[in-house]
């Protein structure tokens, strides 16, 4: 009597399929974000910057705490916006493309360690706006990610990402004028306790399993797939690399 058969369809199953479509979820989802962004910056230009007046983070201002949700949304310059849009999108992206209800979610972490960071520690009555502080907190989340995961293609992005983007960290410690550090170190402890937060719970495995009345099968994680599948040396090679 053979082995009990298993669909490919159990609760740690992701095919290639979907995880294209959500990366392609990710990019709409990123984009659409940048773009909220970047409406905002104009509404926050004609109006002489009431927004960022309005809705930033001020130390110790128990009025301004609720902003800690909406300052990363907001500028106060358009050279400010521009130098945070392309690290914005690329490391948004890459915190995404596993999973935007996920990412959501870490966003919303993010926005709060780092917002709260210049609320409590930040001195003098500065107000504090802009999306540095979730950059910070994606790109701390991306770094690390691959390792709490076990995907072997995430902790290469990671290094890729840790060894390109090593200078931002410069402005995560005291000493640039201008320039909230907090909220930069607040939004990246945030994301590297995202990654854990966050981590990928799946129960993995790398051994065959058997068909209940013929040849092998392909198992990735704990849905294998029939040996005679069109699809199973696809997603046994992207098993090997971790991407599944």
């Amino acid at each position: 009597m053979g082995g009990a058969e298993r669909d490919g369809s159990g609760p740690g199953a992701v095919r290639p399929e979907e995880m294209i479509a959500e990366a392609r979820k990710a990019f709409f989802v990123v984009f659409g974000f940048l773009a909220v962004v970047w409406l905002l910056q104009v509404a926050n230009y004609t109006g002489h910057y009431a927004l960022s007046r309005d809705y930033g983070v001020v130390s110790s201002d128990v009025g301004t705490l609720p902003n800690v949700l909406t300052a990363p949304f907001l500028h106060w310059s358009w050279a400010h916006i521009e130098s945070n849009s392309g690290p914005l999108f690329v490391f948004a992206f890459l915190a995404a493309y596993r999973g935007v209800g996920r990412f959501l979610a870490l966003s919303l972490l993010v926005a709060v360690t780092s917002g709260l960071a210049v609320w409590f520690f930040e001195q003098g009555n500065a107000d504090t706006v802009g999306a540095s502080g979730l950059i910070f907190g994606y790109f701390g989340y991306v770094v690390v990610r691959g390792l709490f995961d076990r995907h072997l293609i995430d902790t290469l992005i990671g290094i890729v990402m840790a060894a390109s983007f090593a200078y931002m960290l410069t402005v995560a410690v005291p000493g640039t004028p201008g320039v909230s550090w907090l909220g930069h170190l607040g939004g990246l402890v945030g994301g590297l306790v995202g990654a854990w937060l966050f981590r990928d719970r799946r129960v993995r495995g790398d051994r065959p399993a058997r068909r209940g009345g013929g040849g092998p099968a392909v198992t990735r994680g704990d849905a294998p797939l029939p040996a005679d599948n069109p699809r199973a040396d696809l997603h046994k090679e992207l098993g090997d690399l971790g991407l599944l």
